[in-house]
């Protein structure tokens, strides 16, 4: 049987072939208000996979045939007796107390999912980083935030497999094409573009069109939020790794005592946690160094101050994107209900509060934390120092070898 190692009674985080499933801290308040805008959202971020895909299947049935969408459109343009009117009470009824339920227990499951995460990490228990089987296979790697979103924001559904969460991506991808081809979402976005609003307006399905804003921006925070926690996950299984396989208590550490003993010299290297550098031990070992000669160390990082963006090396979790698709969420949906009595249409009023709210996020969370230093925010961090012995002949080799796997820095130490 293929499956995570552990004795423990919990464990962080478990990769199998449909994606990669962990425990990590989460604010139960932002995964609240994700099911508050489309109930089963808050779940599917939690990696709830069949609370939130039931939960959202039903918010898609009952809304629509309560006509919930439509009376919002109404009571925001100050339609209220067609509001009235075009709600099923058959139908809303039956919505309201699921809403809520929604709600509330994707705020409660976040809070367990939290004390059970720093039980999970107290217990530190081991993982398997790569599994695979006859028809598909996963592993940890490390992966841009920014590209995982966007590629969600060119078509939802594809940041997710970007990063190998197919479960989410699947159902993202298949209910993204239902909500664009029951709204003529593509139709209205031909007519704006050409200037034809009027005809954008006509063309549309309001009751579809309104669920876009939530779907839209959710892909890409989950895209953006998963993509920060794996590499994360990735960190710490390779400092466990190394830990456990090349930090040998007998290592010969480099000292003047011995720093005349024959042909014996230490090389030492800096790098950031990736792939690459468990190929240049492999390759080093390959080439006739002992694993007892090898010392990896893996660096405690210092609280740093946050960046604008996180990146695939260096990341602060939410730091910015949180408030962002959320505001860029409700900008978007008043935008898109608004355009019908705007000339420019919903299409055009919708990606106006898109990039308006997001931007003002972004904005507001700068002026919150105070994210704007002197700080060099591109320079690369060394986050692992790798220490090797070896015979003067191959310190050639062992250089070039750390050097074509991406070393931020390689020095021979001489104590002489």
């Amino acid at each position: 049987m293929n499956s995570n190692n552990s004795n423990s009674r919990r464990q962080v985080a478990y990769v199998s072939i449909i994606g990669t499933t962990q425990l990590h801290l989460r604010n139960p308040y932002v995964i609240a208000w994700w099911s508050a805008a489309f109930p089963g959202l808050g779940h599917i971020l939690l990696s709830k996979y069949i609370r939130g895909f039931l939960l959202f299947v039903w918010e898609v049935v009952v809304n629509v045939n309560a006509h919930v969408n439509l009376a919002i459109l109404y009571t925001f343009t100050g339609r209220y007796e067609l509001a009235k009117e075009v709600l099923d009470t058959k139908w809303l009824l039956l919505y309201c107390s699921i809403y809520i339920f929604s709600i509330w227990d994707s705020y409660r499951t976040t809070v367990d999912i939290n004390n059970n995460y720093i039980l999970a990490a107290r217990e530190d228990a081991e993982i398997r980083p790569f599994n695979l089987s006859a028809m598909e296979f996963n592993y940890l790697d490390k992966r841009s935030p920014l590209i995982s979103s966007l590629w969600s924001l060119l078509m939802p559904g594809a940041g997710q497999i970007y990063i190998h969460r197919i479960a989410t991506a699947s159902f993202t991808l298949i209910w993204w094409i239902a909500i664009l081809y029951f709204s003529r979402t593509l139709p209205a976005i031909h007519y704006t573009f050409v200037g034809d609003f009027q005809q954008a307006k006509e063309v549309v399905d309001p009751q579809w069109l309104l669920n876009i804003s939530s779907v839209y921006l959710f892909a890409m925070y989950d895209a953006y939020t998963n993509t920060v926690e794996n590499n994360k996950l990735f960190d710490w299984e390779q400092s466990k790794f190394f830990k456990r396989n090349y930090e040998h208590k007998n290592f010969n550490l480099p000292s003047k005592r011995r720093a005349n003993r024959g042909d014996k010299l230490h090389i030492i290297a800096t790098f950031e946690h990736s792939i690459y550098l468990e190929k240049a031990i492999s390759a080093i070992q390959m080439k006739g160094i002992e694993k007892e000669d090898i010392l990896a160390v893996s660096m405690d990082k210092r609280a740093e101050e946050r960046k604008l963006f996180d990146t695939m090396h260096s990341s602060d979790g939410l730091s910015l994107i949180d408030l962002a698709a959320i505001l860029g969420t409700i900008l978007m949906l008043l935008g898109t209900i608004y355009g019908f009595i705007l000339k420019q249409g919903p299409i055009f009023w919708a990606l106006v509060g898109l990039l308006g709210g997001f931007a003002l996020g972004l904005i507001i969370k700068l002026y919150m934390t105070k994210k704007y230093s002197n700080r060099q925010g591109n320079q690369k961090t060394p986050e692992v120092v790798l220490i090797i012995e070896c015979n003067k002949d191959k310190i050639e080799m062992v250089k070039e070898t750390l050097w074509a796997h991406y070393a931020l820095g390689v020095r021979k130490l001489s104590l002489e």
